[in-house]
């Protein structure tokens, strides 16, 4: 295999985002090619990788720290991996975001006002919600659609980070002939959660844009970014992160970020700490109703779910990461509880190990010898039987 090379593409799109609706755009879109010199396989593999809610596609996937990079990882062992910033997030448009007055009125004071850039509150100058499932699932296509003419490829093996679910589930089901196999990582899923229009398996079941609430972004410090990681810690697992990788993904996070970066609290050398900037996205049809849609899931395409057990972010409230395995209808699907690991495991300790466990599953349809059913992981990489309630 010859040197890796790194390609960021500008993938046009028209957007169904309704603050830039009908404008081209460009979505940003990072590809590892392991044959950029040699001749590629005849069953060459396209991965693509989504992020979450919160955090850009390239600070999950790529941080540029040795083996934190999942991405690079996949290159390596022969995969072609694209990562895309859907509209909202990283270095994909952010339409209605540049303006501090859009964040959410109520962290104006507690994020922005008095720090920089505001030096005085006001209300949203765009009232609505940002996204919404739908541009998700067009974004998420134009990109496949674009990996397969790229090289070639029929089908596009799917990889999503927490709230990606909302996302790949959904556009999995609406589109089975694009997708070789599915997998998750922590996925959100609201097994009660909000319905599609009656009469609809996908159709938006409001008029967009929404105006609850009425603004497009939130705003997140890194105080409250290192809090949330804070809270699905152990003493029990001094192994689970490097001191100072919260530093290391902030960073990241800020270099996808150019704008937000300038923004809140002054620091005293100079520059400013910046504000991880959120897209508002209103989400529908990811529930129990929809997930067993046409057998899709877990029959022509097979699933694989990986969580921490000490992930609280999907596994309490109205998530549940049980859920949508038992909701997920055909037996391809397979399931990971592993030990030691919080939602942000892709920065933590048992990095390596789901990076083994994707590699496993792309190439074999299995992970460590299981093919179907759910388990736990503990960290001497044993599996037991996990029963799911």
């Amino acid at each position: 295999m010859t040197q890796i090379k790194q390609t960021d593409h500008a993938v046009q799109h028209e957007s169904t985002v309704p603050a830039n609706y009908g404008q081209l755009v460009n979505l940003f879109v990072r590809e590892y090619d392991p044959y950029p010199e040699g001749t590629p396989p005849a069953d060459r593999r396209a991965v693509l990788m989504l992020h979450g809610r919160t955090v850009p596609v390239l600070a999950v996937y790529d941080i540029g720290l040795g083996d934190y990079s999942w991405a690079r990882t996949l290159a390596q062992a022969g995969y072609d991996v694209f990562m895309m910033d859907l509209q909202g997030m990283g270095l994909s448009p952010r339409p209605e975001m540049d303006s501090a007055y859009n964040g959410n009125p109520a962290q104006h004071d507690r994020v922005l006002y008095p720090n920089l850039p505001l030096t005085s509150d006001g209300p949203p100058t765009y009232p609505y919600q940002l996204g919404n499932s739908q541009s998700d699932w067009d974004e998420v296509h134009a990109v496949v659609e674009y990996i397969k003419d790229l090289h070639g490829v029929g089908q596009v093996d799917l990889i999503g980070n927490s709230a990606a679910a909302f996302a790949l589930g959904p556009y999995t089901i609406q589109h089975k002939e694009n997708v070789r196999s599915l997998m998750f990582q922590a996925p959100a899923f609201t097994p009660n959660g909000r319905d599609s229009a009656p009469g609809t398996e996908f159709g938006a079941p409001e008029a967009l844009p929404l105006s609850t609430p009425p603004y497009p972004m939130a705003l997140g410090n890194k105080a409250g970014f290192e809090t949330a990681w804070d809270n699905e810690t152990s003493a029990d697992c001094p192994a689970q992160r490097a001191p100072g990788i919260e530093d290391t993904v902030w960073e990241a996070i800020m270099a996808s970020d150019p704008v937000g970066r300038e923004w809140g609290t002054p620091l005293p050398g100079g520059g400013t700490e910046g504000i991880n900037r959120q897209r508002q996205t209103f989400w529908w049809g990811w529930n129990k109703k929809t997930a067993p849609l046409h057998g899709t899931l877990g029959g022509p395409v097979p699933v694989l779910i990986v969580y921490g057990d000490l992930d609280r972010t999907v596994t309490t409230g109205v998530a549940s990461v049980t859920e949508l395995y038992k909701a997920i209808p055909g037996e391809n699907k397979l399931m990971f509880k592993v030990s030691c690991a919080s939602h942000q495991m892709v920065w933590e300790g048992r990095r390596t190990t789901l990076q083994t466990m994707s590699k496993q599953w792309l190439k074999h349809g299995r992970v460590f010898g299981k093919d179907k059913g759910s388990f736990h992981l503990d960290d001497n990489d044993d599996v037991t039987p996990l029963p799911v309630p």
